[in-house]
């Protein structure tokens, strides 16, 4: 497969163009999202100059298993942040998210997997039953020492009356957002599907990732082995750019509608397939 790499400068357009097209001739498209199509809801990156963790360091040991379930301090700390409004406060989907929903609409969308723990794909429409959200979710809540889980509401009102280091009330276990920590295996089955996704797909649409996260960054050369074409739309390069049928390089809420707004019967012929 060719390697179209960072378009010249001037060329942003003509991108847009051919990966606009890729996505209106594909019956069947699974999309890869990570932290960059949420920028523009007001959720910060973890690792990028302005992130959560680079700006507060202390915060990364919330998301390690281990200090989160030896440190009642770490806890404390992280269930303080979600009970009283933090990053998550009033967070809405922006037009990145809503987006993609044409291609469920049109019934092209094979999966949608989201390396973010913000549900904001689920609050912009996406029918659940296509989402994998490989990291989880911080919209629920769950306990580490049994099967029991809730929405996240049900331990933050806990937390709100005074309970800032709740355990289970079923098994006494330590209660934590249902999101996949450093430490901690991913969900069983979620990356199974993921891959199947990638292999099954005509086009895979990695938006807002530096791919570079593994294992879900498998999915790119799961997807090129089977014969996919990959569109790449970020804001900086990945690290799958060399991949990439079309690299995309912009705003990803102002270019991804016009990429994913083309209906399939308006695709240009006069244009290259890449």
């Amino acid at each position: 497969m060719e390697d179209l790499g960072t378009p010249p400068a001037g060329t942003l357009e003509a991108a847009v163009l051919a990966a606009a097209d890729l996505v209106a001739g594909a019956a069947s498209v699974t999309v890869l999202t990570g932290a960059g199509i949420s920028t523009d809801s007001g959720i910060p990156d973890f690792r990028g100059p302005e992130g959560v963790w680079t700006k507060n360091p202390e915060a990364e040991k919330a998301s390690d298993i281990r200090y989160f379930m030896t440190d009642p301090g770490v806890r404390r700390a992280r269930w303080e942040v979600l009970a009283h409004g933090g990053m998550w406060d009033g967070v809405e989907p922006n037009d990145g998210h809503r987006a993609l929903r044409p291609l469920e609409v049109g019934g092209r969308l094979h999966t949608l997997v989201t390396q973010n723990v913000d549900g904001l794909h689920v609050m912009a429409g996406t029918d659940p039953a296509l989402v994998v959200e490989v990291h989880g979710t911080v919209r629920r809540a769950m306990c580490l020492g049994c099967d029991w889980r809730a929405g996240i509401d049900v331990v933050l009102d806990r937390v709100r009356s005074g309970d800032l280091d709740p355990h289970c009330d079923a098994c006494g276990g330590l209660l934590k957002s249902a999101t996949v920590s450093f430490g901690q295996d991913l969900f069983e089955g979620d990356m199974e599907r993921s891959l199947a996704a990638a292999r099954e797909c005509d086009v895979l649409l990695a938006v807002g990732s530096t791919l570079g996260v593994y294992p879900v960054a498998l999915m790119v050369p799961e997807a090129v082995d089977h014969g996919a074409a990959i569109v790449v739309v970020n804001g900086s390069p990945t690290e799958m750019d060399h991949l990439a049928t079309v690299n995309v390089r912009g705003s990803i809420s102002e270019v991804l509608p016009r990429i994913v707004g083309r209906h399939p019967e308006a695709v240009d012929e006069s244009r290259p397939t890449w």
